[in-house]
């Protein structure tokens, strides 16, 4: 049940995401009259402070965090795993570099390194990709290394190294098939992070700027305004809410299914 429940928001979101740019939406129109107005023909979900329909931003809203959360994850699964498996494999020195890159990133919190970097870099949405993928790289990097440590000394690699194979095919071909179950975990996991991280770069400010619409700054926009018009703020937090556990549900059911110590 819950995976159904799961699936059903996941497509709905990814149904809203793909809509956005081809529906004729006015999330930027302002309308006077209709300022904090609650939902009509026009606008299910009615209209935030400048009488813009909270529709139409919510559609753009899921837009935004899909192009923010599967940018990043894709950037960081790729890098990540690279740089893991490869310092793993390789040993030596080049191991222990990367593992002190990786204390040292571990060190700071992953959503206030991302606002330093976002401050620096400036606003935008593709400023909070490259700074969302600098912070997330780090757990696909210590994760891909950990597995790989514990397989680049069983048989079967050791079979392909002693018949003469190329380290890129081993590590493509022998190894990284091995770790793919806990990398498809964490992508799983990684995607609710990335939404949640976003939303709160632009809560703060941080992220896509005014007037671009974002779940974030919708919560921002309407806090001021929660006790007269609380559907500002509950319909993009619901939304939110409802993709995140979603996605969280969908990542339990994965790791139960995927991990055969459970079986």
């Amino acid at each position: 049940m819950k995976v159904y429940f799961s699936l059903f928001v996941l497509i709905s979101w990814l149904l809203m995401m793909l809509s956005a740019p081809l529906l004729n939406l006015q999330p930027n129109e302002i309308v006077l009259e209709k300022i904090l107005q609650t939902g009509d023909q026009q606008s299910f979900f009615g209209y935030d402070d400048l009488g813009r329909p909270l529709f139409d931003r919510l559609l753009v809203g899921a837009y935004t965090s899909f192009i923010v959360a599967f940018g990043v994850i894709i950037v960081s699964l790729i890098v990540g795993t690279s740089i893991g498996v490869v310092s793993a494999y390789a040993g030596g020195h080049w191991d222990h570099f990367v593992v002190r890159i990786i204390d040292v990133f571990m060190a700071f919190p992953g959503i206030l390194l991302a606002i330093a970097l976002s401050g620096l870099m400036g606003p935008g949405i593709t400023n909070v990709i490259i700074a969302l993928s600098i912070v997330s790289w780090v757990g696909y990097a210590r994760l891909s290394r950990a597995q790989v440590m514990a397989i680049k000394q069983r048989e079967h690699v050791q079979a392909a190294q002693a018949l003469g194979a190329s380290h890129g095919r081993i590590m493509l071909l022998h190894i990284l098939p091995l770790i793919a179950a806990p990398l498809l975990i964490e992508f799983t996991f990684g995607i609710a992070s990335i939404i949640i991280a976003e939303a709160g770069l632009s809560f703060l400010g941080l992220g896509v700027q005014a007037p671009e619409a974002s779940w974030g700054s919708m919560i921002r926009d309407g806090s001021q305004y929660l006790l007269m018009a609380p559907h500002i703020v509950l319909v993009p937090g619901i939304a939110l809410m409802l993709v995140v556990l979603s996605i969280n549900m969908l990542g339990d059911a994965v790791r139960d299914k995927l991990d055969v110590k459970s079986k």
